[in-house]
């Protein structure tokens, strides 16, 4: 991307001469339909013959794991109990699964991410949590061991350590599907729901109706599986995705540390922690057995509070990043990048609905769709500058793709600028040159101004094509744009 004429490269603050008797020349392309905007945005890159097959072997595996589960399911249980179960046991996925896509509104993940991670939950983490738990259970019992020790022990390490792996290969191979705490809660959260959806199958199907319908006939089977429902769903549906989601916190914090000791020390911490509030629960569940009180202390005193804590910690991490958009891409307006009011108007969910309606107000429903599309990538140039300062591209490959991923987020913006800006016909023409605004007048002068102090939200600004963001000191490499 070449610069503009006037950009002094060892210069940080230096804004291109402009002067008061006309609006300076951006340069920058102009769609005559908002349908051709779109277009030209950069399109998404496409998967090539050998990340192809990695994926149908990945999904294949993953999708042999559930038909796996679901054949022994029916031969073993019988498959009306199998039916039941399903039935039950789906209820509360498409509300949990809602709540962590309403919690990454700010820069939502890829559909395949997703599915993955609730795909390996459901599928990988049961299949191979019910075998070793299975075994366990026959070594116990050949070892006149109590039951209580798979169940307190042997469970929370297995299912814990299975429900994070997905999770972890994601991080592994696609670490830029991590962007920080929110992701680890979604990755993890997911992943544990597909768990605890098929766990619930084999405890409302089969240990619910079937076993007691097998001696106390039907009606007892579904007053038994109602009993379960309340217990395992309405009381304590949260309870797997609030176990995994301490290691999702360890493994954000590793996913935005350039530190190696963090990216190995946190996901492990918080994996430990994970396992030892799981078997807490379990603890509790089997003194339950004696002392049912113990369970109800335990239920209102330690794993409320605890899901309470979590649920406004995640909270407060989700606005962090509207806080953390507005700082980043603050430095681009700066150099010129992107106005103040389109950076102010990202702070916030409410600034983003109200930026979304305004631009459907102008431009119709191309120009709602232009805008949404620019505020989530708005956010990932926000979040990879700040991955950028912490230093976590530190390898030359990693330096170039994040530079790359940078031009096509600022190409892609002036994209979907084009859509809304100028369209509003209540509003004066306005270009924002990096430090003042270039407003044309209705006596048609055109006055220099600086800006308010506070952005007026949202304002039609044509932002011209400037030179990269100022270099950090102490920043890993330079910007390769001369």
């Amino acid at each position: 991307m070449a610069a503009p004429q006037g950009w002094d490269a060892a210069g940080a603050d230096v804004v291109p001469n402009v002067t008061e008797d006309a609006a300076p020349d951006t340069g920058e392309q102009r769609y005559p339909t908002a349908a051709l905007a779109l277009a030209a945005a950069p399109p998404a890159k496409r998967s090539d013959r050998r990340r192809l097959w990695t994926l149908i072997g990945v999904m294949g595996g993953i999708a042999a794991c559930g038909v796996a589960l679901l054949a022994f399911f029916g031969f073993s249980g019988g498959w009306t109990a199998l039916v039941i179960g399903v039935g039950a046991a789906v209820i509360p996925v498409p509300l949990l699964v809602s709540c962590f896509l309403w919690l990454d509104r700010y820069e939502p993940e890829p559909v395949r991410y997703l599915v993955f991670v609730f795909g390996w939950g459901a599928c990988v983490a049961t299949g191979v949590a019910l075998v070793v738990n299975t075994a366990s259970g026959v070594l116990a019992d050949k070892l006149g061991l109590s039951d209580a020790i798979v169940a307190v022990v042997v469970a929370p390490f297995i299912e814990e350590s299975m429900k994070a792996l997905g999770p972890v290969l994601l991080l592994w191979r696609r670490p830029r599907a991590f962007s920080g705490l929110i992701d680890g809660i979604v990755y993890c959260g997911l992943s544990a729901t597909g768990f605890a959806m098929v766990e619930n199958i084999l405890y409302l199907g089969y240990k619910g109706y079937a076993d007691t319908a097998e001696h106390g006939g039907a009606v007892k089977g579904a007053a038994a599986l109602v009993g379960i429902f309340i217990v395992r769903i309405l009381m304590t549906g949260f309870a797997h995705p609030l176990f995994t989601s301490m290691t999702a916190i360890g493994l954000g914090t590793a996913s935005r540390s350039s530190t190696k000791a963090v990216k190995w020390l946190a996901p492990l911490a918080g994996l430990l922690l994970a396992m030892l509030l799981h078997g807490s629960w379990n603890l509790m569940s089997v003194i339950a057995a004696a002392k049912p009180i113990i369970l109800l202390y335990g239920y209102f005193s330690v794993m409320m509070p605890i899901f309470l804590c979590m649920v406004g910690f995640a909270l407060w991490q989700r606005a962090a990043e509207g806080r953390l958009t507005e700082r980043m891409l603050t430095e681009y307006a700066r150099a010129g990048w992107l106005s103040p009011p389109e950076v102010a108007s990202l702070g916030t969910l409410g600034r983003r609905l109200s930026a979304r309606r305004w631009a459907k107000r102008v431009a119709g429903d191309p120009g709602a769709k232009a805008m949404k599309a620019f505020q989530f990538d708005a956010t990932k140039l926000a979040l990879l500058r700040d991955g950028m300062r912490r230093g976590l591209d530190n390898t030359p490959a990693r330096r170039m793709e994040a530079l790359a991923e940078e031009r096509q987020l600022l190409t892609a913006l002036a994209a979907y600028r084009q859509v809304f800006v100028g369209r509003d016909p209540q509003a004066p023409m306005a270009v924002w040159d990096g430090s003042r605004y270039h407003i044309t007048f209705p006596d048609g002068m055109v006055r220099v101004l600086a800006a308010p102090p506070t952005p007026v939200v949202p304002v039609p600004v044509v932002v011209p094509p400037p030179p990269p963001p100022p270099m950090y000191a102490g920043y890993p490499y330079p910007y390769p744009y001369r």
